[in-house]
């Protein structure tokens, strides 16, 4: 089979693609983008990307990490718009390319086109209806199931010893499913986080102390402080929680053998999440939860954040979209950059205003950096 030239495979791509320049400028764009930004080509070319396109993401910083790191990056659900239609909901990915430094490739893939014309609402609402479903259908289902573990465990007692087992299989299987329930009662039951003052050393160093002794027994856990970071703004065991998950994450990632996982905090004053109506809001505060293990499966990597998708045997998929919906409500951004030995979730805060006092009893001070196994 003879291949098309790269000018035909570039114009025959069915998504928008764009290609952007060390500089922020329109070097390239295909027929696709020219009809979703409704501008030719020849027009963009020269032209900064961000005066015709509005991306509800911090995108500037997207396109650094990839120029810096020289691997690709997906940014899933994010509202796309170009200042004279309503925004869409689509799904990013940005990667360098090899033959020309500083340049990189920006694929924009619609997810909402067919789900607004046909049903009238995009993949955000479905996925809000099945876990609306789910956790009225995990109510419902709760109370049956204690009473069949109440009578199993009632038949235990005049059972024989060879049928026991059998019995006991019954209890810790439905306790099982209980628990996977209450996860989904959990999803959709979320209260609003009660914003304070929070020194996200002390939610870090909480988290780490607790997988230590847990599920990250088998782990080494390092500590690369930015000391001198503010206050962020949020609900410190929300956020305690966000961070415990990525570290569940992170942990049974390894498989049981031993590994190394990266907290990372640092500044980064240029980072704004960029609102589609125009504007921003300030993301200074970064942290980084970084794993050695094989990696998210590249099937997965783009919904990854979507409930009930997980890259593991028997996993809920519910602990991701948990960990993004908690950070949506702090206004605050998370992304996954992943690849087999090094897998990485930022999570992107907002900073706590100078009004905003910390809880009574909030300790003092930033945890000393050390490596922990």
């Amino acid at each position: 089979m003879t291949l098309p030239p790269a000018t035909a495979l570039w114009a025959s791509l069915p998504v928008p693609a764009i290609i952007i320049d060390g500089a922020g400028l329109t070097v390239e764009a295909n027929p696709a983008a020219e009809q979703f930004l409704n501008i030719s080509a020849r027009v963009l070319r020269g032209q900064p990307l961000f005066d015709r396109l509005a991306v509800d993401a911090p995108l500037e910083e997207v396109l650094a990490r990839v120029r810096g790191d020289q691997s690709s990056l997906f940014i899933n659900d994010v509202d796309v718009g170009t200042g004279e239609r309503t925004p869409v909901l689509c799904n990013l990915q940005a990667a360098p390319l090899a033959d020309a430094p500083g340049h990189v490739l920006l694929l924009i893939s619609p997810r909402e086109f067919a789900e607004r014309i046909g049903r009238g609402q995009g993949t955000r609402h479905a996925a809000r209806s099945a876990i609306g479903m789910a956790e009225m259908l995990a109510h419902e289902i709760k109370n049956p199931l204690a009473g069949i573990a109440g009578a199993a465990q009632l038949l235990a007692m005049t059972l024989p010893a060879e049928d026991i087992e059998l019995a006991d299989l019954i209890v810790a299987e439905t306790r099982r499913i209980v628990k996977l329930l209450e996860q989904v009662e959990q999803f959709g039951n979320l209260r609003p986080p009660e914003a304070r003052a929070v020194n996200i050393h002390d939610v870090l160093d909480r988290a780490r102390r607790s997988a230590l002794v847990g599920f990250a027994a088998h782990m080494a856990i390092v500590e690369d402080y930015d000391p001198s970071l503010p206050p962020t703004l949020g609900d410190a065991d929300q956020l305690l929680q966000v961070v415990l998950n990525l570290l569940r994450n992170a942990a049974e990632a390894s498989g049981g053998k031993r590994g190394t996982i990266r907290l990372r905090t640092f500044y980064d004053h240029a980072l704004r999440l960029r609102r589609a109506g125009g504007g921003g809001i300030a993301l200074p505060l970064q942290v980084e939860i970084a794993d050695d293990g094989p990696g998210i499966p590249p099937e997965i990597t783009e919904s990854i954040f979507d409930p009930f998708v997980s890259g593991r045997e028997n996993g809920t998929g519910l602990g991701l979209a948990l960990v993004s919906k908690i950070v949506a409500d702090h206004g605050g951004w998370i992304t996954a950059e992943s690849a087999p030995g090094r897998t990485v979730f930022r999570l992107s805060l907002p900073l706590a205003p100078p009004l905003v006092a910390p809880p009574p009893d909030a300790p003092r001070g930033v945890p000393h950096s050390e490596e922990t196994a």
